[in-house]
């Protein structure tokens, strides 16, 4: 629906072979740079008999203890995830619980709770970007992006045999450390619990993401142009909601 075309990536989608993936991570830390490679693989039967037994292996009545304990609803999928030294995954948020177990090497995690929201700048719903923040941690701009100086969160590193849970909508940062070797990790992803019959107010700031990200959504559809939500919403506040009316 969007038109997002002068739009550039940073990063780049490729399919392969595992076996390619391997070639060229070793290719890519042999030449050195700034290039990064990453592997993100759904776990299912294709992956290999190995893994899948690796995987089968985990201590699945601990996992299944801390689904039941949350009244989370069914497990979605598990992503496998490796990748070299150095790697970054932008801050984001996802719409799932999340368990983040780390299996080789060390990660950092930089989490933020959803009352942060507006000091990470997330891209428009309708954006390829969705769900991201605009703010390059590296180098923040913080004329265009001023909130972001009182951001605040929470720190951990993670290594082998780690466990790290990432609550759903809230934002993550992480980081393959530098001279650690080639990082392996495996998320769960899980429905959160079913919303109650009984709404308890006020709303909780992860329940207010959603709101927005819904009305984001039924503006962009209802106008034909996503393009048109900023500028409605920024005339609706400012015509009826800048000032004080009591």
């Amino acid at each position: 629906m969007a038109n997002f075309e002068n739009f550039v990536p940073k990063s780049q989608r490729v399919e392969m072979k595992f076996s390619e993936f391997v070639d060229k991570m070793h290719i890519t830390e042999q030449m050195g740079g700034e290039e990064r490679v990453y592997l993100q693989q759904t776990l299912n039967d294709t992956v290999g008999k190995k893994i899948v037994l690796d995987f089968l292996g985990f201590n699945w009545n601990w996992i299944n203890k801390q689904q039941a304990q949350r009244n989370w609803g069914q497990l979605t999928s598990n992503l496998l995830l490796i990748g070299m030294e150095g790697n970054v995954t932008p801050a984001h948020y996802d719409e799932q619980q999340n368990f983040f177990a780390q299996i080789k090497g060390h990660k950092r995690c930089i989490l933020f709770p959803p009352d942060q929201f507006e000091c990470l700048y997330p891209y428009p719903v309708h954006h390829p970007c969705d769900r991201q923040s605009q703010v390059d941690f590296d180098n923040p701009d913080y004329e265009k992006f001023p909130n972001f100086k009182n951001v605040v969160g929470y720190e951990a590193v993670v290594g082998p045999g780690d466990v790290l849970y990432i609550p759903m909508y809230w934002w993550h940062h992480i980081e393959s450390l530098l001279n650690g070797g080639v990082t392996v990790t495996v998320n769960f992803w899980y429905k959160g619990a079913p919303t109650p019959k009984r709404i308890e107010y006020p709303l909780r700031a992860h329940q207010k993401v959603a709101i927005m990200r819904n009305i984001e959504k039924m503006l962009g559809e209802a106008l034909g142009d996503p393009h048109e939500v900023g500028p409605l919403l920024k005339t609706m506040i400012k015509g009826r909601y800048d000032q004080d009316l009591s």
